[in-house]
């Protein structure tokens, strides 16, 4: 994502989008409280999967912390009114996921035992565990998104490993992830190896050899190939500013997107759709709107 206090996106429909031959969008939410409502995000009908971002402060024996910019304030509870918000997502067949880390950084993982802690934590505040401080109250989230961006490349594979193990208890926990487009991503590349991520959305944006420019599509679609035939996750999405603002580059207009780029991509067994960074900037060009019909 971009390095700066910029706001995510999330998805719909997930399964669905899943078993066809079409794809599907996922919008980054919660970095930014002019973009709307979360029910009004699922409302629109356009994405199969909302990220909430982010669990931006973590590890290195710091208590994990909640940050949804200017939508609610978790330390005064705050945030518990989105309980609502999300199970009317999910009645609409919306995934929502909970998106760590980001690109301000403030997180780390020090330790197999802090990972563990971690897992535990998000299970009982976030997903199908109990706890008596979860700050978005008890709606259940379906997963978890991986937007590491900083900190060390340590652990996450057994965070990865410690979160879907709760799968066993019932519900099954979706895990999801955001690497940059240059291969390995040099963060959570190890991670990823590990075949326990459901959707991988590569981000093809502020990393210019691997990112489309006008005309030239042999970057990205090389860098696509690569990720999808070395990544054993379900589904693999191409990762976009929706807007040029959202981005320092790698913004694609819709001509080019739905004319050049996915047909391109979209031969591709692995495909899955577009993730759009984030609903924000997607309110202010339509871009999803736009595009859905061609994903």
């Amino acid at each position: 994502m971009a390095p700066k206090i910029i706001y995510f996106v999330p998805f719909i429909f997930l399964f669905s989008v899943i078993n066809c031959e079409t794809g599907g969008i996922a919008i980054y939410w919660g970095q930014n409280g002019m973009e709307g409502t979360l029910a009004d995000t699922c409302a629109t009908g356009n994405y199969n999967i909302v990220n909430l971002a982010f669990l931006s402060s973590f590890g290195n024996g710091n208590k994990p912390m909640l940050n949804l910019a200017g939508h609610c304030d978790p330390y005064s509870n705050g945030c518990t009114k989105l309980s609502a918000d999300i199970k009317s997502c999910q009645a609409k067949g919306v995934k929502v996921i909970l998106s760590i880390g980001g690109g301000a950084g403030g997180y780390t993982l020090t330790s197999t035992a802090e990972a563990k802690q971690l897992a535990t934590f998000i299970w009982s505040n976030f997903l199908g565990g109990q706890s008596s401080s979860r700050p978005l109250g008890d709606a259940v989230l379906d997963g978890v998104d991986f937007d590491i961006e900083g900190g060390t490349s340590l652990h996450w594979d057994e965070l990865a490993k410690f979160l879907s193990n709760y799968s066993k208890q019932g519900k099954k926990v979706y895990l999801t992830a955001a690497p940059q487009c240059p291969f390995p991503d040099a963060w959570i590349g190890n991670a990823l190896k590990t075949g326990l991520f459901d959707y991988v959305w590569v981000q093809f944006y502020n990393n210019p050899p691997c990112q489309y420019t006008s005309g030239a599509i042999t970057n990205l679609e090389d860098a696509w190939k690569q990720w999808t035939s070395s990544i054993p996750a379900s589904k693999i999405f191409l990762g976009l500013p929706a807007a040029p603002d959202a981005a320092g580059s790698g913004f694609i207009p819709v001509g080019d997107l739905t004319s050049d780029v996915l047909p391109a991509l979209k031969g591709s067994a692995k495909y899955g759709g577009v993730m759009l960074w984030s609903k924000y900037y997607d309110d202010q060009t339509g871009y999803s709107s736009s595009i859905k019909n061609s994903v």
